[in-house]
């Protein structure tokens, strides 16, 4: 083996150390013992309820919500949001299970909506999903951090009376023509579970500007009758009514997990930069293999390059999961949404056996020649180059010996 293309050692799932003022903030909240968000004294804000005001400032947002993850933050928006059981809730057909898992979870149905080459929701099948099932509410999943047209999917849902929540799990740090992701609808749903963009294990993070929507959520998160001690919370006089009516279906953030957040936030705009870095330079280095198709990142896109996808159009399934193993075999850990076996994290539509089975040819194609893989910021920018010339190398060996049959 040549050595430019000696084998990688880097490990994929491993993330950046816990900063060091973020360890001391943990360690100063467990001292005091007091790890429970409503465990405060006077008029003493918690390391919870700073970091919803620091959220919903960084998001240019009236309110935000800490809960127990980014799946939570979904399923208790769509409660907020009005979703019943029995209803129908748009989604992306490219998306991770925990999206159609927050539709299930309210007992409403998901409704997958096509994609394009570019991995984004595809307006014309979303015009015609709108009025085959009369849903009034998109959960739109911006997944792996590809942006459609924000601009454009506004005007069509406002034109069609369909609400918008947003899942931002993979597009914290992301923007639209300069508008945050998470700030076009009802809601934005955040996640800082260990592979996002802030590192507490788990975590979520819910922002909107409706007092009324944002006052059920924090009901429903379990704040019995300490919502005065949010951090970002609408007027008192808004709960009123809603605090008697909304269950306490309890999911709320801690503030160890806040105060680890807190100091990650400051940081995060730097580290955006260094994920798209270590993007830029990898995808560069995939552009050059002709048998490699990435999605286009449009002008208007300021995106988090916190992973990596592209296609290999030409290579059947049997060379789709030798191209896998290949580059495992060099270090590279690949994931493959055409697999029709679940993986870790990865899975499709075709595996997700609680919603309804649905015909999506185009997202089918899509995803049958999908990579995926994970850029932590772990990696240095020489790893980077690396990984890209082995990928490149195993694409060209692959679509050479496909060409060959």
């Amino acid at each position: 083996m040549e050595r430019s293309l000696e084998p990688f050692r880097g490990v994929f799932t491993q993330q950046e150390a816990i900063p060091d003022d973020a360890i001391a903030a943990a360690v100063d909240v467990m001292r005091t013992g007091r790890l429970h968000r409503y465990n405060t004294v006077g008029d003493e804000l918690g390391a919870a309820s700073e970091l919803e005001r620091a959220f919903a400032d960084y998001q240019g947002t009236r309110f935000c919500l800490a809960c127990a993850s980014g799946g939570y933050a979904m399923s208790i928006a769509l409660r907020a949001a009005g979703v019943e059981p029995g209803d129908t809730v748009l989604t992306n057909s490219f998306t991770l299970a925990p999206v159609p898992g927050a539709i299930a979870s309210v007992g409403a149905r998901p409704a997958f909506v096509e994609i394009t080459e570019d991995l984004v929701l595809d307006p014309d099948d979303l015009k015609t999903k709108i009025s085959e099932t009369g849903a009034k509410v998109l959960l739109l999943s911006s997944m792996r951090g590809h942006l459609c047209d924000m601009e454009a999917l506004v005007a069509l849902l406002a034109d069609n009376d369909v609400l918008l929540v947003e899942d931002c799990a993979h597009t914290m740090g992301a923007s639209w023509n300069g508008r945050a992701s998470g700030s076009f609808g009802l809601a934005g749903c955040f996640s800082t579970q260990t592979y996002k963009h802030l590192n507490s294990g788990e975590g979520g993070l819910l922002t909107s500007d409706d007092p009324q929507f944002m006052a059920r959520a924090i009901m429903l998160s379990g704040s019995y009758m300490l919502y005065r001690r949010h951090g970002a919370a609408p007027p008192e006089t808004t709960f009123e009514d809603i605090r008697l009516e909304t269950p306490n279906m309890s999911g709320r953030m801690d503030n160890l997990r806040a105060a680890i957040l807190l100091p990650q936030l400051q940081t995060l705009d730097k580290n955006v930069q260094r994920w798209n870095e270590r993007y830029d330079l990898i995808a560069d280095g995939l552009s050059e293999v002709p048998a490699i198709k990435l999605p286009r990142r449009p002008d208007p896109e300021h995106y988090v390059g916190s992973s990596i996808q592209f296609r290999l159009p030409t290579l059947d399934p049997e060379k789709m999961l030798r191209f896998v193993e290949l580059n495992k075999e060099m270090g590279v850990e690949l994931k493959w949404f055409g697999d029709n076996t679940p993986v870790a994290f990865t899975s499709n539509h075709h595996s997700w056996k609680y919603t309804d089975p649905q015909e999506l040819p185009k997202t089918d194609h899509i995803l049958a020649s999908l990579f995926d893989m994970r850029i932590p910021l772990s990696f240095t920018l020489g790893d980077c180059a690396h990984i890209a010339r082995i990928i490149g190398h195993n694409a060209s060996r692959c679509t050479s010996e496909e060409n060959l049959r």
